[in-house]
């Protein structure tokens, strides 16, 4: 019954990231005259985040880029790639990548979409935890609104997928700040 359901999701997950996919090609219609105009709608953005302590280690890595096809609307793709140890409990990799659509009603309003699918590994050391490893891959759909100055969107977002048994993430909800170049 387990594969059944994670059959099940994946499926749904696949089916999602092809459609939305499909969705960002279909804006490649326009034609332009100077193919240069495209690299000057492009922003890139994106995250790193370093954290460690006493026999921990945390390291990450998620750069996106954007295409704003108006003041408006923006659609782009992003990578992540974490790394996580506890010397003599645990050692989790996280690699995935994400879609992401910004919609701008007003210059200091953003509103947030953004499709993610990780694949995570997390090994645990015998002779701390009776936990097996385990290797899946989790989705998430993130559902957001910030306030925007400049290039930084401060915010908030909620994963609609959210399962507290295989999310990376403690919590549903989550703050973000969003940086673009």
């Amino acid at each position: 019954m387990t594969n059944l359901k994670d059959f099940r999701r994946i499926k749904l997950s696949l089916c999602t990231f092809l459609i939305c996919f499909s969705a960002l090609l279909s804006f490649a219609q326009e034609h332009t005259a100077n193919k240069n105009s495209f690299w000057s709608h492009v922003e890139y953005g994106g995250g790193i985040g370093l954290n460690f302590g006493d026999g921990f280690f945390s390291g990450s890595l998620a750069p996106n880029a954007l295409y704003r096809f108006n003041p408006y609307v923006a659609t782009g793709i992003g990578l992540n790639f974490s790394y996580s140890s506890q010397k003599d409990v645990f050692k989790s990799t996280v690699l995935g990548g994400s879609l992401i659509g910004l919609f701008n009603p007003y210059r200091e309003v953003q509103i947030s979409t953004e499709f993610e699918q990780l694949h995570v590994s997390r090994k645990f050391d015998d002779g701390y935890t009776s936990f097996g490893d385990e290797e899946y891959w989790y989705p998430a759909l993130f559902i957001g609104a910030g306030y925007s100055s400049g290039n930084v969107t401060i915010g908030i977002r909620y994963d609609v997928l959210y399962d507290k048994d295989k999310s990376i993430y403690s919590e549903a909800w989550m703050p973000f700040v969003r940086f673009r170049f």
